[in-house]
C-alpha cells in the first residue's frame, strides 16, 4: 500500500529515492521558485576567456575567516590569469577532487581537532577505503587555528598528510596560522599563486582593481553571502568583494547605547541586551554575522596580578607600563600553554606539576577550570616568574565574538548582541569574571568606546528565498541569531514558515525576550513556538525533548525544504541535538540508523543543516 506522504510534501514515502537524494529533491521542490539561486555546490564559470589552469580553492569554514580567505585567494589566481573556483569541501567527492588539477585547502580546526561542519563529510569520504588515486593533482594546504590548544591547526594537518597518502604533489608545503593569520596567509597566498602561475605559462591580468591576496582583515563586509552559500544579504552589504577597514587590528570605536538586563530578579543568569551605534563606520552586516568586541581586562584582575607579581604597575615595559600593557595587551584570565610548560618546569612539586605528571589532559582541563594567571602563579610560590619573565609567556588579548542578535533593515545604523555576563567564585574564593562579557556589563557605558569589528558568517544566514520555511534550535543565548532571523524575515515580508526551540531553566526569570516573541508569534512571524525549561519540572525537558516530541511534524517541515540552524554551545547542546534530528529522522522514516545518517549528511550538503556552535 502507497503510504500519504508529510503534509505539504510532495515526495511519496515510498518513492525510490535515497535519503541524500530524498533531501535533495525536498529542498529543490520547496525551492524552485527563487529567482537567481546558484548551483549548491558553489562551482560556477570562470567568465570569458580561456585561463591557462583553473584553480579550486576549497574551504572548510566553522566562523568565517577561511571562507573569507578563499574568496581572496580565487580573486588572486584570477589576478593571474588563472582561472578560480571556489566552493566548501563538503560539496566534493573524492571523485571530483580527483579530477581536479590545482587545489588549494583553506581549512580551520573546530573543537578537540575537529573538522568544521562543512568539511566533515568531505574528511569521512577521504579517509575511506577505498579513496580514489590523486596521482596529478598539484595541492596545498593553508591552516587556521589558535596555539593556544592542544589540536593546533589539527584538520589542516589531517588533509594535508591524506592528499599527500593518496598520490597528490605538493606545490607548497602547509602553513598553519595562529590567531592572527592575515600576514602569513598573504604570503602563503602570494608564494603558491606566483609558483602555479610560473608553471602553466599564465600571464598576469592587468589592471584588475584586485587587491592583494590575504590582504584583508579577514573580516571583510559581508557582501557575497547569496553567492557564496544561498542565503541572502539584507540589503545594506557593500558590493562583492569588498573588504571594511575595521579589523581586530584596527577596532572601529563604537558607543554602547543600550545595556539591558534580560534576566529576572532572582535568575541564577545575568543574560543582557547591547545595542553598538555604527555611527559612520560603513560596517554593514547581516543576520547570522558575528561582532568581535575588543575587550579589557579588569582592575580587579591587573591588581590582582601585579600584587602577586610584587609590581606597582608603572614599570615600563616595551609595549609601554606594566599595567597597561596587563589591562589591554595580554590574555591574563586563561593560562597560555607555554606559561604552563614554563611553571612546570619552574615548579615541579606544584600542584599544577602534579597534574601535569599524570598525562591526562582531561584531567589538566578539569583543574585548569576556574583557574587564571594569578592562580597558577599562587600554585608556583616563590619558583614564579617575575613580570619580565611573565609578559613573554602570556598569549595577546584577543577580542571576543558574539553573535549578532539583530537585523540592519529592523535595526538600521545599530547592531545589537545578547550576551551571558560571567561572574563566579575561584578555588581561592576570590571572584572571578569573564573578560569581555563583564566588561560590556560593567565599564563599557557612559563615555567609553568599544572597539568592535564584524566577523562574517557566509554559512549562517536567513534563506535567499523567502518561502523557505526555517527551524531555529537555539536555547540561553544561543536565541541570539534567530532574533535577528526573525526580524529579518518580517522586515522582508518573507512568507516562509518560521519554528522556534528556546529554552533555558526558569520560565520565570530565563525567558529572554518574552514580550518580542509573543509579539512575532502574535503577527505570524513566529509560526511555531515550542519552549523547554528544564528546572520547571521534575524531569528536566531540554529543547531536544520538545524535538522528539514533535517528531512528526519536524520531520514534514524537512520534507517541505525546511533550513535548520543550531547555536549555542557544541560540547553537550549541539551533540545532544543533532542525535535528537537523528531519532526524528529514523523514526519518522523507519529505515533505521544508516539511513538517517545518510539523509543528514544530505541536508548539510544541500546547506539546510547549519550549525553556529562555540
Amino acid at each position: 500500500m502507497t503510504l500519504l506522504p508529510p503534509t505539504g510534501s510532495l515526495i511519496p514515502a515510498d518513492a525510490p529515492f535515497s535519503a541524500e537524494q530524498e533531501a535533495w529533491l525536498a529542498g529543490f521542490m520547496a525551492g524552485i521558485a527563487a529567482a537567481g539561486r546558484r548551483d549548491a555546490d558553489g562551482f560556477g564559470a570562470d567568465g570569458p576567456g580561456a585561463p591557462a589552469a583553473t584553480i579550486d580553492v576549497l574551504y572548510g569554514s566553522q566562523t568565517g575567516n577561511a571562507e573569507f580567505l578563499a574568496g581572496e585567494v580565487a580573486a588572486g589566481a584570477r589576478a593571474r590569469g588563472l582561472g578560480g573556483r571556489v566552493a566548501a569541501l563538503d560539496t566534493v567527492t573524492p571523485q571530483r577532487l580527483a579530477a581536479m588539477s590545482h587545489v588549494l585547502v583553506i581549512v580551520s580546526t573546530y573543537g578537540e581537532g575537529e573538522l568544521p561542519d562543512n568539511a566533515g563529510l568531505f574528511w569521512e569520504a577521504l579517509r575511506a577505503a577505498p579513496a580514489p588515486r590523486l596521482d596529478g593533482v598539484r595541492f596545498a594546504v593553508l591552516g587556521l587555528g589558535d596555539r593556544g590548544y592542544d589540536d593546533f591547526c589539527q584538520a589542516a594537518k589531517l588533509l594535508d598528510t591524506r592528499l599527500e597518502q593518496l598520490g597528490a604533489e605538493r606545490v607548497r608545503q602547509r602553513a598553519d596560522c595562529d590567531v592572527d593569520f592575515e600576514e602569513p596567509a598573504a604570503l602563503w597566498t602570494a608564494e603558491v599563486l606566483d609558483r602555479l602561475a610560473a608553471e602553466t605559462g599564465a600571464e598576469q591580468a592587468r589592471d584588475t582593481g584586485v587587491p592583494a591576496p590575504g590582504a584583508g582583515s579577514g573580516a571583510g563586509s559581508g557582501a557575497g553571502r547569496a553567492a557564496a552559500s544561498g542565503t541572502g544579504t539584507s540589503g545594506q552589504a557593500a558590493a562583492p568583494g569588498s573588504r571594511s577597514r575595521w579589523n581586530r587590528r584596527n577596532p572601529y570605536r563604537s558607543r554602547l547605547l543600550v545595556n539591558r538586563l534580560l534576566s529576572a530578579p532572582g535568575s541564577a543568569k545575568e543574560i543582557r541586551h547591547y545595542e553598538f551605534d555604527l555611527g559612520d563606520s560603513g560596517i554593514a552586516y547581516t543576520a547570522g554575522d558575528a561582532l568581535a568586541v575588543s575587550p579589557v581586562n579588569g582592575d580587579g584582575l591587573v591588581g590582582a596580578l601585579l600584587g602577586q607579581l610584587g609590581a606597582r604597575g608603572d614599570e615600563e615595559t616595551a609595549d609601554g607600563p606594566l599595567a597597561e600593557v596587563l589591562r589591554t595587551g595580554r590574555e591574563i584570565r586563561t593560562p597560555s600553554k607555554e606559561l604552563i610548560a614554563d611553571l612546570v618546569e619552574r615548579a615541579p612539586a606544584s600542584g599544577l606539576a602534579a597534574v601535569v605528571g599524570r598525562g591526562d589532559r582531561s584531567d589538566l582541563d578539569a583543574w585548569l577550570t576556574g583557574r587564571d594567571v594569578v592562580d597558577l602563579l599562587r600554585d608556583a610560590g616563590r619558583a614564579a616568574p617575575d613580570a619580565g619573565e611573565l609578559l613573554p609567556l602570556l598569549r595577546p588579548l584577543q577580542a571576543r565574538q558574539y553573535s549578532i542578535s539583530s537585523s540592519p533593515l529592523a535595526h538600521p545604523g545599530r547592531v545589537h548582541l545578547t550576551v551571558a555576563s560571567v561572574r563566579y567564585e575561584g578555588v581561592d574564593r576570590r571572584r572571578h569574571e569573564g573578560v569581555a562579557s563583564t566588561y560590556l556589563a560593567d565599564r563599557a557605558g557612559g563615555d567609553a568606546v568599544v572597539g568592535v569589528h564584524l566577523q562574517p558568517n557566509a554559512s549562517f544566514g536567513v534563506p535567499a528565498d523567502d518561502d523557505a520555511p526555517i527551524v531555529m534550535i537555539g536555547p540561553g543565548t544561543g536565541v541570539a541569531p534567530f532574533r535577528g532571523f526573525l526580524h529579518e524575515r518580517a522586515a522582508r515580508g518573507a512568507t516562509g514558515r518560521n519554528w522556534l526551540f528556546f529554552g533555558d531553566r526558569h520560565r520565570a526569570t530565563d525567558f529572554v525576550y518574552e514580550d518580542e516573541l509573543t509579539a512575532l508569534r502574535e503577527r505570524g512571524v513566529l509560526t511555531e513556538l515550542d519552549l523547554a525549561f528544564s528546572r520547571d519540572q521534575a524531569a528536566k525537558v531540554y529543547v531536544q525533548s520538545r524535538m522528539r516530541e514533535r517528531a512528526r511534524e519536524l520531520y514534514a517541515w524537512l520534507q517541505d525544504g525546511a533550513y535548520v540552524y543550531v547555536c549555542g554551545d557544541a560540547s553537550r547542546m549541539a551533540r545532544d541535538v543533532e542525535a535528537a534530528l537523528l531519532d526524528v529522522v529514523a523514526g519518522q522514516r523507519g529505515r533505521g540508523a544508516d539511513d538517517a545518517a545518510e539523509y543528514l549528511a544530505g541536508l548539510r550538503r544541500a546547506k539546510r543543516y547549519v550549525r553556529d556552535v562555540y
